[in-house]
Parts: C-alpha cells; structure tokens; sequence
C-alpha cells in the first residue's frame, strides 16, 4: 500500500510502500478516495509545532473515502475524515487506506464529490464563523475580503453575498480572478480608501506588515477579522492612531470553535450539494505530492490541493 510519509523534519514527503492498515477494536477502515493539503500538514511537518508524531509519518488532517469495514457503518458509506489525532499525533490520511477511530469519522449525506468531501470543512465552517459568530455581519454592510482566491477567502465571499452584504474581494495575482465567486467587484486598491473608509467589515486572510494600512479601509465602530497569516506573521499598530480609527480588531482561533465548526458542518454539507456553496481543488496525483506542498506553501495552489492515490 502507498503512503506518503514524512523522514525527517523539514524535509519533503517521499511515497512509499508500507503494511497495510489492521483495523482495532471500535475504528473505521476507510479506503482514502481524497486527501487534502492543508497548511496545518506543513506547520506539523516543520517540526516546530506542539504536536509531533513519531517518524516517519503518514501526513493528512483531512480527507474523504469510503468505509471498509465498522461496527456500525455500511460498507460503500462517504464519510469525511478529520480530528483523533489524524496527522498530528499519529499517521494521518495520505495513504490509500487508513483504519482511525470513529469520533474522526463523518458520515456525508447528502453525497459529494470526493475533493470536495476532503476540503470543505476548514473553508465553510471558517468562513460561517467568521460571519455569524465573530464579525456579526448584518444584511446590507459593505465587506472587503483579502485574499479573495483562497479557499477560505472565496468562501467568506460566498457566505457574506449569501446574508446579503456587498462584497469587494481583493487577490494578490491576474490569474486568481477566475477563482473569486461571482458578484465580487475587483480592481486595484483605490487611493481614496484610506480617506473614505469605505466598508464595514475587513475579512484579512493574509497577515503580514500590511494588516494596519487595511485595517484603515474600515469605518470607525466597524471590524476588522483576521483569520490568516500567509503573508507574514507580524504587523505594528501604531497605538494611538489605531485608537482614533475605532477599528475591533477580531482573531479567529478555529480550534477554539471547533464544537461550533462541527455544528455547522451539516449545513454546509447541504449547501454545498445543493450548489449554494463551492470549493475550488486541484487534483494532484499522489507522487507529486511534494511539489504540491511546496507549491502550497508559496500560494501558487488553486483552491485546495487534494492527493488521489
């Protein structure tokens, strides 16, 4: 069976041939149909984060299949894969088959396509927190979303058009356009933003030195969420002009949210096969999957990145 696993820290994954999965006492025996890239995968890989499973290990917080075996699922079942540990603490779903335990398995219904059953959850469920739980949007607010391309970016847009806001989404490349949901308006930044302080909420995936010249898009008593760092982890705010803008300045920790996330997720799911909701993937056969990573890692990935073995 082909896995692909990480030897060392910071060094890419190679794919290889390992046993085949026993399935234990209460676990699920899932064959892997699709099996994301997340940013989280490349955080554990780099050795510097507080989980760390033992080496080598099979990368994978994310991904969708179908049931082999169970105490209680039928055989032919989709489910979703995510949580237990998968990738953090043990090896994780890029191989062709896994056995994990039953609280990492959701059932999908209705139906969906299988990439998009192995990336939806992080990008809907963030992007409907964001909205619902930590900006509060309201019908009719004007929203700009930075980095309007990404998974979670489109998917904020998606959602904030969905309540009924007037959203500008913003990408940092010409060829990103065709991945922005319909409705966004797009351009470069004007000018005058900065005086007219045009919008009421600032969705910012990107991070970076740049946050606080965004956050000054945003009209006093509106908000600004950061969900993202992709361009940086630091930013200064000079205090006292931060204070006169009035701008609340909201993190988003999902791991906090994740009882909320897993709440919402049914929704999405229905959403998402009824065609309201989407997600953009790229498909990438499992032996270029570490040209994937490092792709991923400089944003140059379409939507989310998913391995097909």
């Amino acid at each position: 069976m082909r896995a692909l696993r990480f030897h060392g820290w910071g060094t890419p994954p190679v794919l290889d041939d390992i046993d085949e999965p026993v399935r234990g006492d209460g676990q699920v025996l899932v064959q892997i149909e699709a099996a994301a890239l997340a940013h989280l995968d490349l955080t554990v890989a780099s050795g510097s984060f507080g989980m760390k499973p033992t080496l080598p290990y099979t990368g994978g917080v994310e991904g969708s299949g179908v049931v082999l075996e169970s105490d209680d699922l039928p055989s032919g079942t989709q489910v979703m894969l995510r949580g237990a540990g998968l990738g953090l603490l043990r090896g994780g779903t890029w191989q062709e088959r896994v056995s994990v335990s039953r609280k990492a398995v959701t059932v999908l219904d209705p139906w969906l396509p299988a990439e998009v059953a192995a990336t939806f959850f992080v990008p809907t469920t963030t992007a409907a927190v964001v909205l619902r739980d930590i900006a509060r949007l309201e019908p009719g607010e004007k929203v700009a979303v930075v980095g309007a391309a990404g998974a979670v970016g489109a998917s904020v847009v998606q959602q904030a058009l969905l309540a009924g806001a007037t959203v500008t989404g913003l990408v940092g490349r010409a060829e990103q356009l065709a991945d922005v949901p319909g409705g966004v308006l797009l351009g470069d930044v004007p000018a005058g933003w900065a005086e007219e302080r045009p919008f009421d909420l600032l969705v910012d995936t990107l991070g970076g030195t740049d946050l606080s010249v965004r956050t000054g898009w945003v009209r006093s008593g509106g908000r600004a969420v950061v969900i993202g760092y992709v361009a940086g982890t630091q930013t200064t705010l000079d205090l006292p002009n931060w204070l006169l803008a009035d701008v609340a300045l909201l993190p988003v920790n999902m791991i906090r949210h994740e009882r909320r996330a897993r709440e919402l997720g049914p929704e999405m799911i229905r959403r998402l096969a009824a065609g309201e909701l989407s997600v953009t993937t790229e498909t990438v056969p499992a032996e270029d999957g570490a040209d994937a990573l490092e792709r991923m890692a400089t944003g140059r990935v379409r939507g989310r990145a998913v391995l097909r073995f």
